[in-house]
């Protein structure tokens, strides 16, 4: 049975110690933090997870890990789908199947090229549906790297008519085709979940099942909020959509190691250290630090003027 994944669900850093190891107990910690700050599902081993730089015996272990330490609390998805040949993947995959996980994500630009039509895209679907546990959950996933191959129309009707899939994690960054993507997948299981700040307000409005976006690392309390209570308070849930928008644009500054320096600031995790960004961001971008604290102070406004509102 395909389980529902919706809501605000955090797309999970990799915490690094000094020697380039998981860090095991900051990685704990925030997933504490995350469920913490209103995460209604976690979405582990994804590219902000840095994926494409795990081993695979790095990938399955963080997601049982996730699995074990969340315990039921939250739905946990997991990725790692990263080959190229489609007997890769299927062992990739079913390795995090085994782990646990609640559901497992394909990557679209691993399922086929940028010139490839929609007959290529399902026959590489239904080999890894004849693959996967027939009872597992998928989920599809945009991914931007190492290209982005969005999904046609076709392509996704396909995959909700399977029954199969629940979770799309849409990076068009287009309301009108989220628009559309919502009305195209009604009545099945799968959802269109929003991954792009600039419209994570209006694609709730229009019926995108939550955010799924790389700000889930920094205030995801404050989408959570969005999405549960937008719609009551009309005028503020405009002016907060507005500071989102506006903290996101600093994505391009070093992210993911950019976020695992605010986490730090905030006693989370131990070391900022990343695999995709080894060098120092603070000297590649000069004002970065000024723009956490900035971003640091307003989202407590944001919480303080939260906790303000009547009920």
């Amino acid at each position: 049975m395909t389980i529902k994944v919706d809501g605000i669900i955090p797309v999970m850093l990799t915490p690094f110690d000094q020697e380039n190891k998981i860090d095991w107990a900051s990685y704990e910690r925030l997933i504490e933090w995350y469920i913490e700050r209103g995460a209604t599902a976690l979405f582990a081993v994804c590219q902000s997870s840095e994926m494409q730089f795990l081993s695979p015996e790095e990938s399955v272990a963080l997601a049982r890990f996730t699995v074990e330490k969340v315990n039921g609390r939250v739905p946990v998805v997991a990725s790692g789908h990263i080959s190229d040949t489609p007997e890769a993947q299927a062992r990739e995959l079913c390795a995090i199947a085994e782990t646990g996980v609640d559901g497992v994500v394909l990557v679209t630009n691993r399922l086929a090229g940028m010139d490839d039509g929609p007959e290529v895209f399902k026959a590489a679907v239904d080999a890894l549906l004849e693959a996967l546990p027939k009872d597992l959950t998928l989920g599809l996933y945009e991914c931007p790297a190492p290209f982005r191959r969005l999904l046609s129309d076709e392509e996704l009707l396909y995959c909700a008519q399977t029954g199969r899939f629940a979770l799309l994690k849409d990076v068009s960054c287009d309301l009108e085709t989220v628009t559309r993507r919502v009305a195209l997948v009604k009545d099945t299981p799968l959802g269109i979940c929003n991954a792009n700040a600039a419209i994570a307000w209006p694609a709730m409005q229009a019926g995108s099942t939550g955010f799924c976006g790389v700000f889930t690392n920094i205030h995801p309390d404050l989408y959570r909020w969005l999405r549960d209570h937008g719609a009551e308070h009309p005028e503020f849930a405009e002016d907060l959509a507005t500071f989102l928008v506006l903290a996101a644009q600093t994505e391009p500054m070093g992210y993911p190691k950019m976020a695992k320096h605010y986490l730090q600031r905030e006693g989370v995790i131990a070391c900022p250290d990343s695999r995709v960004h080894p060098g120092d961001i603070f000297e590649r971008f000069w004002g970065l630090s000024p723009v956490l604290d900035r971003i640091a102070e307003g989202t407590q406004r944001y919480r303080d003027r939260i906790a303000a509102l009547p009920e």
